[in-house]
């Protein structure tokens, strides 16, 4: 596409700006917060223009663009909505990429979940289980969709807990106010985070739920901002995969065959 040939150079043209300086604000979900941050510092130090996120759960964040928040960029939780901006005429269609893959844990503090995790969500001698809302977070839904599939949500629905977001999910048993609960991957490798190497964690098996491809636009407003379009540009190169790497995500195969 004629998008991938221009936004490369961006970065190089915005750096070479001398004295000037500009900024992009971009709605991110939750459970790419620690992640997006740290790219968005690599950014900031390479080209001297400000990223400003704001974090939420996916769809709340949808709603907000559909109804006119000035955001430049979206980078969701899922597919599904990001492309929607596409069908509502808010989001560029040649600027959509997949720019993760994210992998959903179950992490306790107390709970050896590392070693018998099925076997302790079937007892369910616990108080609480948080999962992101399954109606605006993607992986609150794919939490949901594995314990029915497991046979397992009927006996555990009544300890659930939702969190509006999977930060919240995960905020609900880093603070103790709920035993276990499905997160993100990333939420529980960060070794920024207070509470690493702290508990327990498995990692659900790819198969056992449908991968949770994350998917970014740029929006109508951020298609007149260089700083948007290099950013976005940024995401893909080198630098900011392993930094998605790190955080426990698998990258799309389109961006792994652009590393090569």
């Amino acid at each position: 596409m004629k998008i991938k040939s221009i936004l490369p150079g961006l970065v190089i043209f915005l750096t070479s700006m001398s004295g000037y300086a500009a900024e992009t604000t971009i709605a991110v979900a939750s459970n790419f917060t620690k992640t997006i941050e740290i790219i968005g510092q690599a950014f900031e130090k390479e080209t001297g223009h400000q990223v400003k996120f704001a974090f939420g759960p996916t769809g709340k964040l949808y709603a907000q663009i559909k109804n006119g928040a000035p955001f430049d960029a979206f980078f969701g939780a899922d597919e599904r909505r990001p492309q929607l901006t596409i069908k509502d005429g808010i989001g560029l269609q040649q600027s959509y990429f997949v720019y993760a893959q994210g992998q959903l844990a179950l992490y306790s503090r107390d709970h050896r979940v590392d070693q018998n995790p099925i076997a302790i969500l079937k007892a369910a001698a616990f108080n609480k289980l948080a999962i992101a809302n399954p109606r605006t977070a993607p992986y609150g839904e794919r939490a949901q969709t594995f314990l029915k599939q497991q046979g397992l949500y009927e006996g555990v629905q009544s300890n659930i807990v939702n969190g509006e977001s999977i930060a919240h999910a995960f905020q609900y048993v880093a603070t103790g106010n709920a035993e276990l609960g499905f997160v993100a991957l990333s939420q529980v490798v960060d070794p920024q985070s207070p509470i690493y190497q702290k508990g327990y964690y498995w990692v659900l098996p790819q198969s056992d739920y449908k991968p949770i491809n994350q998917g970014a636009v740029i929006t109508q407003r951020g298609a007149k901002n260089p700083v948007t379009q290099a950013f976005m540009a940024f995401m893909k190169r080198p630098q900011a995969s392993e930094i998605i790497r790190r955080f426990g995500y698998h990258l799309p195969q389109s961006a792994q065959s652009n590393e090569q």
